[in-house]
C-alpha cells in the first residue's frame, strides 16, 4: 500500500478541531465569564493547528484556521463576549476545515473518508462515528479465540509434562534406591524446560488477553462522540429560531457498539432539532410563563440491564395535544381512542410520522417527518420509544436500543459452582457472615448492612433453591446489590475481583435463565456469564418462595458437660442444615427452654448437677416442654440405664461407643421435620 503524507495530520487536526468546536460552544453558552482562559486555550491550538497544516502544504486549511485567530485574539482580555456572527463564522471555518479534511487525497487500497461532522449539519445523513472496520474486528477476534484455545492445549501439555516428569523420578528411585547421577540431570532439565514453558505461556497468555480486550474496544464507541455534533446542532438550530438554548449531556463515558450509535446518533439528531422547533418556546413567551429566557434541553444516557435508554428532556410548552386533536380531525384520521384524556394513543398516533402542530413549513418543522424518523431508526435496531408529555412543563422522549457490545466493569464471583459476573455499577458492598450474624425472619434469612436489614438469599442459578436452613448458618460472603429503595445481599462462596468486560448479546436460540444479562469471553475464548442485577432479586426470591422456603425450624437444644461433645453434635447437626443451641449443663437448659422453642433435646446423662434423667423427668412434668422430643446420648451401655430412660421420658437412647452419624441423622430427621 502506498505510503500516506497526510496519515498523522489527519489525525491530529480532528483531534484539535474536535477540541476547538467544544471550546467554542462553550465560550459562547458561557459568555466573557470564562473568556480568558478559555480563549488562550483556543488561540493555542488554533496555533497548532495553523502549523500543521503549513507543514504538509494544506495552505487552505492553515488560512481557514488565521482567520479564526483573528476573530477569537481580541477576546484575551476578556472584556466582551464573541459576537454571534462572529461565533457563526467560525464554526463555519470549522466545517469548512472539515470538508478539506475529508478531500484529502488517500492512497490506493485505504478505506473511503468519513464523512465530515459539519456536512452532516446541513442535511439528514448522520455523521458516522470514526471506528474501526466490524468484519476485520471480528476476524482478528476470531484468530485470537483460537490461540487462547491452543494456549489452553498446550498449557495442559505443560503440566502433563511435570506429572511424567515426577513419574519418572519416582520410578528411578524405587529401582537404585536412588536416582543415578545421570537421571538426577535429566530431571533438573526436565524441570527447568517445564518452569520456562509454564512461564512463557503466563506471559503469552497475559498479552493475550489484553490484545483481546484492545480488539473488542476498537468495535466500541463512547457516547460523548456524539454530543458536540448535537450541541452543535441544537445551538444552529436555536439560532435559526431567534431563540436561547443550552444543551446539557450526560453519560458521554457509556462505550456501545459504534454501529448501534452510528444509527442512534441521527434519531437524536431529529429529537434535539425536534425539541427546539416545537418544545421551547421564544425568550419572551418564557419569561411571560415565569421561566428563564434560556430553555433547557437534557440527554441522559445511561444502561439499565441489557439496553441503553437515551433520555432527551426539554422545559419548553410541551405537546399541544388540542392542536394534534384538530390535525387528526381535519385529515380524518384517528389516533386510535381518541377521547380527551387519552394522551398515549395521540403521542403514539404522533410517533407513526405523517402529522405535524407546525402552523408553517420550516427547515426545522412542519412536514411531520421528525418523530418518524426518529421510530424507523429504533425499530431498525429493535429498540423502543417512549413519550412522555406534561403542557407548559416540557416533553421527554426516550430511546432504549438493544446492545449487541458494552464495555462492562464487573465484580467478579463464584457462586454455585461456577465463576460469574455481575455489573459493578449496582454493587453496593460486600460484608462477610458469620453463622450467628444471619437472622431468620418470617420472610427467611436476612443480614444486618449499613444499618438495613437486607433479605439474604443465594446465588444460585439452578431452578431449585436450597432451603434456608441449609446455608445462612454458615460463614459466608455476602454481595449487597440494588438501589437506595430495596437491595438484597447474596450469598456467594467468595469475591474474585473485579474485571473490565466486553458485554455481548446471547445467541439467538440459546436458551438463557430470566438472572443472564450476556456474556463475555474469557482468557482462553470461553463464554461466561455476566447477570442481570435487576432479574436477580425477584427471581431469587421467587424461587425461594416457590420452593417453600420455610415454616421455620425450631433450632435443636444439645446438653452436655463435655466442650468436645457439644461441638462435635453441633457440627454434626449444622453441616445437615439444623439449627443448633449449646448448654454446658441441664440447669442451663432448663433456663434457655424458658425463652426459646426448641424442636429437640440432646441430653447427656453424667452431668454435674442436675443429670440427664432428672432433666427429662422435668420437661415431661412442664406442660409447655412435654412435648418437645428428647433423645439421650451417654457412654452408659447397662439395660437397667436403658430402662430407666424410657421411663423417665425419653424418645430414645443412644450410646455413644455405638454411635453411627448416619443412623443419628436419620433418627433426627423422624423427629425435627
Amino acid at each position: 500500500m502506498a505510503k500516506d503524507p497526510y496519515r498523522y495530520f489527519r489525525i491530529e487536526a480532528r483531534e484539535l478541531l474536535d477540541q476547538l468546536g467544544k471550546g467554542v460552544l462553550t465560550l459562547e453558552q458561557d459568555g466573557a465569564q470564562s473568556a480568558p482562559e478559555l480563549v488562550l486555550h483556543l488561540l493555542r491550538w488554533a496555533h497548532t493547528l495553523k502549523g500543521a497544516a503549513r507543514v504538509v502544504r494544506q495552505g487552505e486549511i492553515a488560512n481557514l484556521i488565521h482567520g479564526v485567530e483573528d476573530l477569537l485574539a481580541p477576546l484575551r482580555e476578556g472584556t466582551a463576549p464573541l459576537p454571534r456572527p462572529h461565533i457563526d463564522q467560525v464554526l463555519n471555518a470549522f466545517d469548512q476545515i472539515e470538508l478539506r479534511l475529508a478531500a484529502l487525497p488517500q492512497p490506493a487500497g485505504a478505506a473511503p473518508p468519513e464523512a465530515a461532522p459539519g456536512a452532516a449539519l446541513d442535511g439528514d445523513a448522520p455523521q458516522r462515528i470514526g471506528r474501526a472496520d466490524v468484519v476485520e474486528i471480528d476476524t482478528l477476534l476470531e484468530g485470537l479465540g483460537e490461540i487462547g484455545a491452543e494456549l489452553a492445549a498446550m498449557r495442559h501439555a505443560v503440566a502433563s509434562l511435570g506429572q511424567e516428569r515426577a513419574l519418572a523420578g519416582t520410578l528411578a528411585s524405587s529401582g537404585h534406591g536412588r536416582a543415578a547421577p545421570g537421571e538426577a540431570r535429566l530431571q533438573q532439565m526436565h524441570a527447568g524446560l517445564e518452569r520456562t514453558l509454564l512461564a512463557g505461556l503466563e506471559r503469552v497468555e497475559r498479552e493475550l488477553r489484553q490484545s483481546r480486550d484492545a480488539a473488542e474496544r476498537l468495535r466500541l464507541a463512547p457516547v460523548g462522540a456524539v454530543f458536540q455534533m448535537l450541541a452543535r446542532s441544537v445551538r444552529d438550530a436555536a439560532h435559526s429560531q431567534a431563540k436561547q438554548v443550552v444543551f446539557e449531556p450526560a453519560g458521554g463515558e457509556l462505550r456501545i457498539d459504534g454501529a448501534v450509535l452510528d444509527l442512534v446518533q441521527g434519531a437524536l439528531v431529529q429529537l434535539v432539532r425536534n425539541a427546539v422547533a416545537h418544545g421551547i418556546e421564544s425568550p419572551a413567551e418564557r419569561q411571560a410563563a415565569g421561566k428563564h429566557a434560556s430553555g433547557r434541553i437534557v440527554l441522559d444516557v445511561v444502561r439499565r440491564g441489557y439496553r441503553v435508554w437515551f433520555r432527551c428532556s426539554d422545559d419548553g410548552r410541551g405537546v399541544d395535544l388540542a392542536a394534534l386533536r384538530r390535525e387528526l380531525a381535519r385529515r380524518g384520521l384517528a389516533a386510535g381512542a381518541a377521547e380527551d384524556d387519552d394522551t398515549a394513543a395521540l403521542l403514539a398516533r404522533l410517533l407513526r410520522g405523517g402529522i405535524s402542530t407546525s402552523a408553517s413549513v420550516t427547515e426545522l418543522a412542519g412536514r411531520g417527518i421528525g418523530l418518524d424518523v426518529v421510530r424507523a431508526a429504533i425499530d431498525r435496531l429493535g429498540g423502543e420509544v417512549q413519550v412522555h408529555t406534561l403542557p407548559g412543563a416540557g416533553t421527554t422522549i426516550e430511546l432504549g436500543v438493544p446492545l449487541s457490545l458494552a464495555a462492562l466493569d464487573v465484580l467478579m464471583v463464584e457462586a454455585d459452582g461456577q465463576l460469574l459476573a455481575m455489573p459493578l455499577d449496582a454493587v453496593r458492598g460486600a460484608v462477610r457472615v458469620t453463622g450467628g450474624q444471619a437472622v431468620r425472619t418470617a420472610d427467611g434469612a436476612a443480614v444486618e448492612f449499613q444499618g438495613a436489614l437486607l433479605p439474604l438469599l443465594p446465588l444460585n442459578l439452578h431452578a431449585r433453591t436450597p432451603p434456608s436452613h441449609a446455608w445462612a448458618q454458615r460463614a459466608l460472603t455476602a454481595v449487597v446489590i440494588g438501589d437506595a429503595e430495596r437491595r438484597v445481599a447474596l450469598a456467594v462462596t467468595r469475591l474474585r475481583g473485579i474485571d473490565c468486560v466486553v458485554l455481548r448479546g446471547l445467541p439467538g436460540l440459546a436458551p438463557a435463565d430470566a438472572l443472564v444479562l450476556g456474556l463475555y469471553l474469557d482468557d482462553e475464548g470461553n463464554p461466561r456469564i455476566v447477570l442481570d442485577p435487576e432479574q436477580l432479586a425477584d427471581t431469587l426470591a421467587h424461587r425461594s418462595l416457590g420452593q417453600g422456603q420455610a415454616p421455620l425450624r425450631k433450632p435443636i437444644l444439645i446438653i452436655d458437660d463435655s466442650l468436645t461433645t457439644r461441638m462435635l453434635e453441633s457440627s454434626i447437626l449444622e453441616s445437615a442444615g439444623f439449627d443448633v443451641a449449646l448448654a454446658a449443663s441441664a440447669e442451663e437448659a432448663l433456663e434457655m427452654a424458658e425463652r426459646t422453642d426448641f424442636a429437640l433435646f440432646l441430653v447427656d446423662v453424667e452431668m454435674p448437677g442436675m443429670n440427664g434423667f432428672a432433666f427429662v423427668e422435668t420437661t415431661r412434668a412442664d406442660a409447655r416442654l412435654r412435648e418437645v422430643p428428647a433423645i439421650l446420648v451417654t457412654s452408659l451401655d447397662s439395660p437397667e440405664d436403658r430402662r430407666r430412660g424410657a421411663d423417665a421420658g425419653a424418645c430414645d437412647y443412644i450410646v455413644k461407643s455405638e454411635f453411627d452419624q448416619g443412623a443419628f441423622l436419620a433418627r433426627i430427621g423422624e423427629l425435627v421435620p
